[in-house]
């Protein structure tokens, strides 16, 4: 060829010097024969470093074996193409790489083409990585052995050899919820720690955004402190935001002089995006399961409430329902007292733990969560930093019960606060951010059986004041129809009867007339009379209620079988409902029932008067339908006693009614 022209091998040599992948030629000694700069400069080595180094120096170990099969097939004159093995690099660092190979075994020598396959390594074991974590998401892994495991795929993957992962709480706290590796003694699961001073979990915290830190030797508070005693050097935290909310921080710790990667926020970061999911998801359920739970509290103690249940058996459903829905150690219904105390009208106390007893009195000087709710008449807590510098009695007897926090919503009674429903938790733990709005559900339903059970009072004493006023209307129109229409009748008559006497007997039509006047007078008397002795029975007032009874047995149209245990006078309200309760009975049995006999029995005690009314006729009466059982319902509720009403058709009506005797 002339001067100064290239031949096609040079031109060879210079593609070869060129690349960017890596060649070499090697001998089956063991010896790398040539290189181009690419190889070298990939690994950190010079070339001549590179050729003097036996080849089998720089593969990772854990490839070796790997390696030798390969060599063999090469040996035998096979390629081997698309085969991948770990180079050690000249700062010990690892990189992969992927070879076509070839062998002249004749010439003793082999051909390789390679090409650097770290990042593609990498990103298929963080994709690995992050499908396996995002399966186990989406299986519903509880978040605490999620964070195990994303905590050891985050070392293995990024290669870091210390990764935490912590939850803020709002005591200026955190909780460390994973570790990697596990049996690291610098920060373990469950561990609490103050985020006082500059530490990494605090600056991630406080600027919701990554983080590094290179040197902690100037750094104070207690995390700095113990990150400075395990010798870690570089650090990286990242955010982990659920649904908007600053939730926590992962962290990369390396113990090596060396800085992390530039990329280790971003690789971390993927792996928060998951476990946000997964956090969000399990709270989700967490939260739909927990709504679940307190709605069917909720309605079982609505359900008391609209069977008039006592307010005291209330209190103590509301309580124990509170403690159990709300996860809590403790809760208490308290009433607040004219004269600022707070009165413990129930408790709950879980099984082990201590807490207060019905029937505590504490005055409510000072601070606590008993009284900012009297304060504000608004649903407050205070966590149990709170309580240890807090002075009143409410404070003293917390810290004696051991540290808690405790929260609570007012009882709004009639625009008043009537009281507060409160939990309490024991230890550090703070309770959670929506626990306030969760008792204040259970405290309406508290305010509802109060309100409730007034109305009722208030319902029951009016119908007692109608009662009693319709009797007195009664008593009095029979008193005026006795003493005066009654006698007027009466005198009436016999003066009639005289002017008969007077007519002489040729008048005898005129004598007749009058005659007919004295019966009209005396059947008039006779209804008046029996007006006036069902308005008001002037028998119950002189000799009680069992000749009353009787007497109305007497001129019922239907046989009555009377079995009477009653000999003692009652209260006058108790005599007089149970007289009107038997009489209309008896009507309604002569008048609808076609009743062949009625049975009626009576029983007094200390305490009850029972009424057991029986007949054997068409059945089929029921309140509102014309039978007068209405007002006997009325009657019997506003004695403070019940009623109960039984009839089927074709099966006969019986009545069974229990009168309080205390009810006067």
């Amino acid at each position: 060829m002339a001067a100064g022209s290239h031949s096609f091998d040079d031109e060879l040599v210079g593609l070869f010097e060129l690349s960017q992948d890596a060649f070499c030629i090697a001998g089956f000694d063991g010896y790398l024969k040539h290189a181009n700069p690419a190889f070298p400069r990939s690994l950190g080595y010079t070339l001549e470093q590179l050729l003097a180094l036996p080849f089998a120096e720089h593969i990772h170990p854990d490839d070796r074996e790997s390696v030798e099969a390969a060599l063999s097939e090469l040996a035998a004159g096979n390629p081997v193409v698309g085969f991948q093995c770990r180079h050690i690099c000249a700062d010990r660092s690892v990189r992969w790489f992927e070879w076509s190979t070839s062998s002249r075994p004749e010439a003793g020598v082999m051909y390789g083409a390679g090409r650097d396959v770290t990042e593609r390594h990498t990103a298929t074991k963080e994709l690995s990585a992050l499908r396996h974590v995002a399966t186990l998401a989406a299986e519903g892994v509880v978040p605490t052995d999620l964070f195990a495991v994303v905590a050891e795929e985050v070392a293995r993957v990024v290669d870091i050899p210390i990764v935490t992962v912590v939850r803020y709480e709002l005591d200026n706290r955190l909780t460390v919820c994973a570790t990697f590796p596990k049996e690291l003694k610098l920060f373990p699961a469950g561990s609490r720690l103050s985020l006082d001073g500059t530490t990494l979990s605090t600056l991630v915290r406080d600027r919701s955004a990554a983080v590094r830190i290179e040197d902690y030797s100037q750094l104070d508070g207690e995390i700095a402190a113990a990150v400075r005693g395990a010798g870690a050097r570089s650090t990286v935290g990242v955010p982990i935001v659920v649904a908007g909310r600053l939730w926590g921080s992962m962290a990369a710790w390396s113990l090596a002089p060396e800085p992390l990667p530039d990329d280790t926020a971003a690789r971390l970061a993927r792996f928060t995006e998951l476990l946000a999911t997964a956090i969000a998801n399990a709270e989700s359920h967490e939260a739909l399961a927990r709504l679940a739970e307190q709605q069917t509290a909720l309605r079982r103690i609505a359900t008391l409430v609209a069977r008039s249940t006592p307010p005291s058996e209330v209190f103590a459903a509301v309580a124990e329902e509170m403690a159990r829905c709300l996860g809590t150690t403790d809760a208490e219904v308290f009433r607040y007292d004219p004269d600022g105390a707070a009165v413990v009208v129930a408790a709950y106390i879980a099984p082990g733990a201590r807490g207060l007893t019905v029937g505590e009195r504490l005055t409510l000087e000072g601070d606590s969560a008993a009284a900012r709710v009297l304060r504000t008449g608004r649903p407050a807590r205070m966590d149990s930093y709170e309580y240890e510098t807090a002075d009143g009695t409410i404070a003293d007897r917390t810290r004696e019960l051991g540290p808690r926090s405790r929260a609570g919503a007012p009882i709004i009674v009639d625009a008043h606060v009537w009281g507060v429903a409160l939990v309490g938790t024991s230890g550090l733990e703070p309770l959670p951010s929506d626990i306030e709005g969760r008792i204040a559900e259970f405290a309406d339903l508290v305010a509802t059986a109060i309100a409730n059970t007034a109305t009722r009072e208030e319902l029951l004493a009016s119908r007692a004041r109608i009662v009693a006023a319709a009797d007195d209307a009664r008593r009095r129109i029979e008193r005026n129809l006795h003493d005066g229409a009654q006698q007027r009748l009466v005198a009436l008559g016999l003066e009639l009867r005289a002017a008969e006497a007077c007519v002489p007997d040729e008048l005898q039509p005129l004598k007749e007339r009058i005659a007919g006047l004295v019966t009209i007078v005396t059947g008039v008397s006779a209804e008046v009379q029996e007006i006036s002795r069902g308005l008001h029975p002037a028998i119950l007032s002189r000799v009680g209620l069992a000749p009353a009874l009787r007497t109305l047995a007497r001129r019922c149209t239907v046989p009555v079988d009377l079995d009477l245990h009653v000999d003692q006078r009652l209260p006058d309200t108790v005599e007089v409902g149970a007289y009107y309760i038997v009489a209309e009975a008896l009507t309604n049995a002569a008048k609808h029932a076609r009743a062949s006999v009625v049975e009626v029995c009576a029983e007094a005690t200390n305490s009850h008067l029972r009424l057991e009314i029986r007949d054997d006729g068409i059945g089929g009466a029921a309140p509102g339908n014309g039978s007068g059982l209405t007002g006997l319902v009325d009657r019997v509720a506003a004695l403070g006693g019940t009623i109960t009403i039984q009839s089927q058709p074709g099966s006969g009506t019986s009545l069974l009614v229990g009168i309080p005797v205390e009810s006067d």
